[in-house]
Parts: C-alpha cells; sequence; structure tokens
C-alpha cells in the first residue's frame, strides 16, 4: 500500500479514495456482516451516518477510531475493531508513522499499557516497524 496524489491510497494497483470510509467501503460492509447480517446493517447505516457528517474530514475520524480503540484496549480477540480502523485510517490516507504517532501520544491519555498491547497488534497488522 501507497501514498498516491490527492489523498488517495493506491493498493494493489487500484487507488482508493472514500468520500464516506463506511458507506463506501463494501469490503468492510462484508466483514461487519460476516460477524452477524442484522450486526453489520446496523453498524452500516448508523456509522455511515455518523461517518457523513462534514466537518471532520475522513483521515482524522479515522485517526480519532484508532485512539478510542487505544483507550477502550479494543485491539484483539474476536471482532475486534482495531484492524479495521488501522486499516481505514491508512486507505484515507493516514501513514504508519501517523498511527505510531498517534500511539504514543496516547500513552500519555489511555496508558502506557494499552498503548504498548496496541503497538504490538500493529505489528501484527503490518509487520514489524523498520
Amino acid at each position: 500500500m501507497k501514498q498516491g496524489d490527492s489523498g488517495t491510497v493506491v493498493q494493489d494497483g487500484k487507488a482508493t479514495a472514500y468520500k464516506n470510509a463506511v458507506l463506501d467501503d463494501k469490503k468492510l460492509q462484508d466483514a461487519l456482516k460476516s460477524i452477524n447480517p442484522k450486526f453489520g446493517d446496523f453498524c452500516t447505516r448508523v456509522a455511515g451516518e455518523a461517518w457523513s457528517l462534514p466537518l471532520i474530514d475522513q483521515k482524522t475520524k479515522a485517526l480519532i477510531t484508532v485512539a478510542v480503540d487505544v483507550a477502550n484496549q479494543d485491539h484483539v480477540g474476536s471482532g475486534s475493531p482495531f484492524a479495521a480502523h488501522v486499516n481505514m485510517a491508512m486507505q484515507q490516507g493516514a501513514t504508519r508513522a501517523e498511527i505510531e504517532e498517534l500511539l504514543l501520544f496516547m500513552c500519555v491519555y489511555a496508558g502506557f499499557n494499552k498503548a504498548a498491547g496496541c503497538f504490538g497488534t500493529l505489528n501484527d497488522i503490518l509487520g514489524p516497524s523498520a
């Protein structure tokens, strides 16, 4: 995955730029529905509406969701949203370096141990940091 022009993300030779990180991402919707069809539909409708609010850009919203995962310690286990939110942030133009800086920032506000676990999970998702 690499960043392209105009905030797009190039993955597998394809550019992706979502105006709404939930409503425009059919793969995410399918993953939510695979947990439970009613749950997936509910999440898509409710989160899709929240992601449609206009004042905060999609990348910032995605980084906020990663921060919430750190605070809630939602980075491991079945149905964990952390990997989906990391991928969502990267699809919206965030870099690994920005996500790592966010995790360092969250040490102060959520706790060092919570952030440490998220660093480990980030390495599981993206591979070891260079």
